[in-house]
Protein backbone atom coordinates (compact mmCIF):
# COMPACT_ATOMS: atom_id res chain seq x y z
CA UNK A 1 0.00 0.00 0.00
CA UNK A 2 1.25 3.55 -0.82
CA UNK A 3 1.22 5.27 2.49
CA UNK A 4 1.76 9.13 1.32
CA UNK A 5 2.03 10.62 -2.02
CA UNK A 6 3.04 14.83 -2.78
CA UNK A 7 4.24 16.37 -5.24
CA UNK A 8 7.84 15.05 -6.06
CA UNK A 9 7.24 12.54 -3.50
CA UNK A 10 6.01 9.01 -2.80
CA UNK A 11 6.45 6.76 0.35
CA UNK A 12 5.52 2.66 0.02
CA UNK A 13 6.96 0.46 2.35
CA UNK A 14 8.28 2.90 4.74
CA UNK A 15 10.54 4.16 1.89
CA UNK A 16 10.53 7.84 0.08
CA UNK A 17 10.65 8.02 -3.42
CA UNK A 18 11.68 11.03 -5.43
CA UNK A 19 11.74 10.07 -8.89
CA UNK A 20 9.02 8.36 -10.73
CA UNK A 21 8.50 4.81 -10.04
CA UNK A 22 6.54 1.42 -11.13
CA UNK A 23 5.79 -0.61 -8.01
CA UNK A 24 3.89 -4.09 -8.26
CA UNK A 25 3.85 -6.31 -5.75
CA UNK A 26 6.77 -5.71 -3.75
CA UNK A 27 8.96 -4.27 -6.22
CA UNK A 28 9.58 -0.59 -6.56
CA UNK A 29 11.47 0.20 -10.38
CA UNK A 30 12.75 3.40 -11.52
CA UNK A 31 10.24 4.64 -14.85
CA UNK A 32 11.72 6.69 -17.01
CA UNK A 33 10.18 7.15 -20.42
CA UNK A 34 11.27 7.80 -23.93
CA UNK A 35 9.35 11.24 -24.92
CA UNK A 36 8.97 12.72 -21.13
CA UNK A 37 4.84 13.09 -20.45
CA UNK A 38 4.27 10.37 -23.36
CA UNK A 39 4.12 6.91 -22.55
CA UNK A 40 5.24 4.92 -25.18
CA UNK A 41 4.76 0.98 -25.69
CA UNK A 42 8.43 0.23 -24.36
CA UNK A 43 8.08 2.14 -21.19
CA UNK A 44 5.84 0.07 -20.05
CA UNK A 45 6.65 -3.22 -22.04
CA UNK A 46 8.48 -4.79 -18.68
CA UNK A 47 5.46 -4.53 -16.41
CA UNK A 48 3.21 -5.97 -19.02
CA UNK A 49 5.40 -8.81 -19.61
CA UNK A 50 5.06 -9.32 -15.79
CA UNK A 51 1.16 -9.39 -16.62
CA UNK A 52 -0.94 -7.51 -13.44
CA UNK A 53 -4.88 -7.53 -14.00
CA UNK A 54 -4.88 -3.64 -13.87
CA UNK A 55 -2.02 -1.09 -14.39
CA UNK A 56 -2.77 2.22 -13.17
CA UNK A 57 -0.81 5.21 -14.17
CA UNK A 58 -0.33 8.22 -12.10
CA UNK A 59 -0.51 11.32 -14.83
CA UNK A 60 1.16 13.47 -12.27
CA UNK A 61 -0.05 16.01 -10.19
CA UNK A 62 -2.35 17.76 -12.77
CA UNK A 63 -2.26 14.88 -15.70
CA UNK A 64 -0.01 15.74 -18.25
CA UNK A 65 1.27 12.38 -18.88
CA UNK A 66 -0.36 10.90 -22.19
CA UNK A 67 -1.10 7.64 -22.96
CA UNK A 68 -1.26 7.05 -26.74
CA UNK A 69 -3.91 5.34 -28.04
CA UNK A 70 -1.26 2.55 -29.46
CA UNK A 71 0.07 2.40 -25.91
CA UNK A 72 -3.11 1.94 -24.70
CA UNK A 73 -4.23 -0.80 -27.22
CA UNK A 74 -0.78 -2.37 -26.59
CA UNK A 75 -1.71 -3.36 -23.18
CA UNK A 76 -5.64 -4.09 -23.82
CA UNK A 77 -3.98 -6.28 -26.28
CA UNK A 78 -2.69 -8.73 -23.37
CA UNK A 79 -6.05 -8.54 -21.07
CA UNK A 80 -4.80 -6.01 -18.45
CA UNK A 81 -7.27 -3.03 -17.66
CA UNK A 82 -5.82 0.32 -17.72
CA UNK A 83 -6.67 3.03 -15.51
CA UNK A 84 -5.10 6.12 -15.95
CA UNK A 85 -5.61 9.15 -13.51
CA UNK A 86 -4.02 12.35 -12.18
CA UNK A 87 -1.49 10.75 -9.69
CA UNK A 88 -3.42 11.48 -5.92
CA UNK A 89 -6.45 9.99 -7.96
CA UNK A 90 -4.28 7.13 -9.27
CA UNK A 91 -2.60 6.00 -5.46
CA UNK A 92 -6.23 5.74 -4.27
CA UNK A 93 -7.24 4.01 -6.82
CA UNK A 94 -4.57 1.49 -6.28
CA UNK A 95 -4.69 1.11 -2.28
CA UNK A 96 -8.16 0.70 -3.52
CA UNK A 97 -7.74 -2.63 -5.28
CA UNK A 98 -4.74 -3.50 -3.24
CA UNK A 99 -7.26 -3.90 -0.50
CA UNK A 100 -9.64 -5.76 -2.45
CA UNK A 101 -6.91 -8.36 -3.13
CA UNK A 102 -6.47 -7.38 -7.23
CA UNK A 103 -3.12 -8.03 -8.69
CA UNK A 104 -2.85 -4.51 -9.31
CA UNK A 105 0.48 -2.19 -10.61
CA UNK A 106 1.30 1.37 -10.49
CA UNK A 107 3.07 3.55 -12.85
CA UNK A 108 3.85 7.04 -11.43
CA UNK A 109 4.74 10.56 -12.42
CA UNK A 110 5.60 12.01 -9.16
CA UNK A 111 5.35 15.82 -10.49
CA UNK A 112 3.86 17.86 -13.14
Amino acid sequence: MIEHYSFGRVTFGGQVYTKDVIIHGDAVTSWRREKGHRVAKADIKPLVKEGPAVIVIGAGAYGVVKVPRKTREYIDEHGIRLIVKKTGEAVEEFNQLLAEKSDVAIAIHLTC
